[in-house]
């Protein structure tokens, strides 16, 4: 199995972007992510302000840019928020609906939930998203370790048996030959499974470490889930019980089984809560712009009603106040924007990143095929 081929333990490693831009998509507070394109706008209008060879204020003394500015500002304001709102009120829609349909969604959620409580091995399933998906983490890490311990009894029962075999019969070379062949497949199988459960458990710890005192709403959670790319480790896998399907003796297949169930119920899982985390996003989302909207709103209106440029004279570090005071304006009354563009960030990278389900790696850099059994 090639390693080189391997993805690496976090999403944000496994983009083909720099490591520092997928942080700062998917692991910064949206809050600071906001804050930072303010400052980006408000640098950004100062500093165009001082590239313009016209001085402001002449500009102002010619033309009504203030008032059209803040006209389209405010007009823009109103439709974007009420828009924006009422997408995610859609979106959101689906949590209403008959009794029948709430039943069914109820009924769905109980079965999933003792589904994996067969699978982890436990009574009852946590209740907490976190420790669900480290309990869900912990399973297919332990299912790996008994299919690989699984796999070397067999191993150790069937050389055991065959050197009961040679002292009986005596060295033949047709039979020795098979024995050698069926040695290099058995070590092959063995190096390649062994390959896959450390690199799994190993990820798994890791995985499990991050998810401890995790509080879901925060991205945690849900970061910690989509690190555990077990898209490929189902690829992989698949690949061992195909490549060696000759070499898995009947006692490691039921093993075999169980470690591609514990990561098919988690790819179920890590899925639920990511649809669970874009709604609560999406809330998130409306309430900040509608806590943006207010000031903004009452910024804008204020600048068309009450701004005269003629009071503000004076200037700080060579700027002119007056460019300093719209373009503090202009960035308040764009707030609900930015804000609306801190949170798609993360949630359509999230989206791309997780396009797929099930053993299917989208990615380049990662692209491969499954081999005939002659490799």
């Amino acid at each position: 199995m090639s390693k080189s081929a391997a993805p690496s333990d976090t999403m944000a490693e496994r983009s083909a972007g720099s490591t520092w831009k997928q942080r700062v998509l998917l692991e910064a507070d949206r809050r600071a992510v906001a804050a930072g394109l303010m400052a980006a706008v408000f640098l950004g209008v100062v500093a165009a302000s001082a590239a313009t060879p016209t001085p402001f204020r002449s500009v102002m003394r010619s033309t009504d840019v203030i008032h059209t500015l803040f006209q389209g500002l405010t007009t823009a304001l109103i439709t974007g928020v009420t828009l924006v709102v009422s997408i995610n009120s859609l979106v959101l829609s689906q949590e209403l609906g008959a009794v029948d349909d709430q039943r069914e969604r109820l009924d769905g959620a109980l079965e999933f939930r003792e589904s994996v409580a067969d699978t982890i091995d436990e009574p009852v399933s946590p209740a907490d998203p976190g420790s669900f998906i480290a309990a869900l983490v912990g399973a297919c890490a332990d299912r790996a370790t008994a299919f690989r311990d699984a796999l070397d009894q067999s191993t150790t029962d069937v050389d055991d048996a065959d050197d009961a075999d040679e002292s009986d019969a005596g060295d033949e070379s047709d039979a020795g030959d098979e024995s050698d062949a069926g040695d290099a497949d058995a070590d092959d199988l063995f190096e390649d499974v062994d390959d896959f459960v450390t690199e799994l458990t190993t990820h798994a710890d890791r995985v499990r470490a991050d998810l401890t005192d995790a509080q879901f709403g925060t991205y945690a959670v849900i970061g910690a889930a989509l690190n555990f790319n077990y898209s490929w480790k189902v690829f992989q896998a698949r690949r061992i019980g195909t490549v060696h399907a000759d070499a898995i003796p009947d006692a490691a297949r039921d093993a075999h089984a169980d470690l591609l169930d514990a990561l098919e119920q988690f790819g179920l899982a890590r899925e639920h809560f990511k649809t669970l985390y874009f709604q609560w996003e999406l809330i998130a989302l409306s309430r900040a712009m509608l806590y943006a909207a207010v000031p903004a709103l009452i910024v804008t209106i204020s600048m068309l009603l009450f701004f005269n440029t003629a009071v503000v004279e004076g200037s700080i570090l060579g700027v002119d106040v007056l460019v300093l005071a719209v373009a503090a304006a202009t960035t308040v009354a764009v707030t609900p924007f930015l804000l609306l563009v801190s949170f798609l960030l993360r949630i359509a990278t999230m989206a791309r990143r997780t396009l797929a389900i099930g053993p299917f790696v989208l990615r380049r850099a990662n692209r491969t095929t499954v081999p005939d059994g002659d490799e």
